[in-house]
């Protein structure tokens, strides 16, 4: 039987590497966009060409806690949930003294409380199954690490990464692994650099010299939702070219 994967924002980015890569393990994937409905249709025609099922809905996690209900939705369609993966993820930039409640708030319903209703609904069906399961948020580096102006997205990240392991804690008897991949900066529309090649692109700051591709973060995803990675929960996995190293480079130089 096949396993089926959920990944929210698959649309472009690291979610559709993802949902791609996912495919190419030999998942079915769900697929969920907010704004851009053919760029999920794209991801979409990769996984078929593949030869696996996919299905697609729009999820807008600004509509909680009704929105989660689209992990239900496609885990019906699709027979089933092995493997989610909370890709969905917004930020905000503005300095503390001038953050908006509104603006805090928004950034938190998508990066924290989406994938704590988006992950709660797909352990329920993990743990009835009875088959355990896999879930990976995806993070950023400032799940660990502080950065100017992002009050708010570094809150919604340093949240999720305890919430993936008080997740692990909880989950484990049942067979369900929870884990964390923590991005750096990574060559997608997000970042401003849309799908260019990030190998062309000098980053100084970064000891590989280079951002990443979301292929690369896809990769590490694919890894902890496999059969393979059953003893692996609760960690955070940061895939970020060396950038946190920096900060110690940065003290012996100082």
């Amino acid at each position: 039987m096949s396993r089926v994967a959920i990944v929210t924002a698959s649309d472009s980015g690291i979610g559709k590497a993802t949902a791609v890569a996912l495919a190419e393990a030999g998942c079915d994937v769900g697929v969920t966009w907010h704004e851009d409905e053919a760029g999920a249709t794209g991801t979409v025609e990769e996984i078929e060409g593949l030869g696996r099922r996919a299905e697609l809905r729009r999820l807008d996690l600004t509509q909680l806690p009704e929105a989660a209900g689209v992990i239900d939705e496609l885990a019906d369609a699709l027979g089933g949930l092995d493997v989610l993966v909370n890709n969905a993820g917004t930020g905000v930039s503005a300095p503390f003294l001038e953050q908006s409640f509104d603006q805090w708030r928004h950034v938190l319903d998508i990066n924290l409380s989406g994938a704590f209703l988006c992950s709660q609904r797909a352990a329920r069906r993990m743990v009835g199954s009875g088959r355990g399961g896999r879930i990976v948020n995806v993070t950023s580096v400032h799940e660990h690490v502080p950065l100017e102006g992002a009050a708010a997205y570094c809150a919604s990240k340093g949240g999720l990464g305890l919430l993936t392991k008080v997740m692990a804690l909880e989950l484990a008897e049942h067979g369900v692994t929870v884990n964390a991949v923590a991005p750096g900066e990574i060559a997608t529309p997000m970042t401003g650099q849309h799908d260019e090649d990030p190998t062309k692109k000098d980053r100084p700051g970064i000891p590989l010299g280079r951002p990443g591709d979301a292929r690369e973060i896809a990769h590490a995803i694919v890894h902890l939702a496999s059969p393979e990675a059953s003893y692996t929960t609760g960690a955070s996995f940061v895939v970020d070219g060396g950038l946190l190293l920096m900060a110690a480079m940065a003290n012996a130089m100082s």
